[in-house]
């Protein structure tokens, strides 16, 4: 736990532990950090993990990186300052979801070592696990589904990751997956073996 900001805010304990949330849920609380370039298919594969996951029993929740920029983090843009504030802010929802007993899929670019390394301090290193969806700059720009790696090849898009502005991959990810070369099925199927692992 932070320090909060004033001395006049106070930390109230639950009555209700960790522990029976997960006996409750019947599932251990764990967070999947994807992590990679726009259009690299992180979004495709945690909304079909979520799905799975529902599927076989297990409550999940997405955070996924253009939805929180709807809300949450409407007022924040694309400097290296933002970025960082929302991956923090995203770190802070993930822990509240996994201390609710939940599984949460984060899909964020999230393109810098130290802000990813940041959210793993935020979540808990127990309960993070980073994944690396690999597919390659060119594979991504490609598919281009929004535009947006044109507008940045123009100069009119700019600290765009990839093209602008660098893009940092794990060394040591829990998990990588390339999604130019693996089914979606297979993909989600991965996911799933990491979190079952984790137990």
């Amino acid at each position: 736990m932070t320090e909060a900001q004033s001395p006049l805010v106070m930390w109230h304990a639950s009555q209700v532990t960790a522990e029976d949330r997960q006996q409750l849920l019947g599932q251990k609380p764990i967070t999947l950090w994807l992590t990679g370039l726009s259009a690299s298919g992180k979004s495709t594969l945690a909304f079909a993990l979520e799905r799975r996951l529902l599927d076989r029993g297990q409550l999940s929740f997405v955070l996924d990186g253009d939805n929180v920029r709807h809300g949450l983090n409407s007022n924040l843009g694309f400097s290296a300052e933002d970025r960082a504030e929302n991956i923090r802010r995203v770190a802070e929802v993930a822990k509240l979801m996994n201390d609710a007993g939940l599984i949460v899929i984060a899909a964020f670019i999230s393109p810098f070592t130290q802000d990813r390394a940041l959210a793993r301090t935020i979540i808990g290193a127990e309960h993070f696990r980073e994944v690396h969806v690999s597919t390659s700059l060119g594979v991504c720009e490609s598919r281009d589904p929004k535009g947006m790696y044109n507008k940045a090849r123009s100069g009119s898009l700019l600290n765009f990751t990839g093209v602008s502005s660098p893009y940092e991959a794990p060394e040591q990810p829990h998990l990588s997956i390339d999604t130019q070369n693996m089914a979606l099925e297979v993909g989600v199927d991965q996911l799933l073996a990491l979190i079952d692992s984790s137990y």
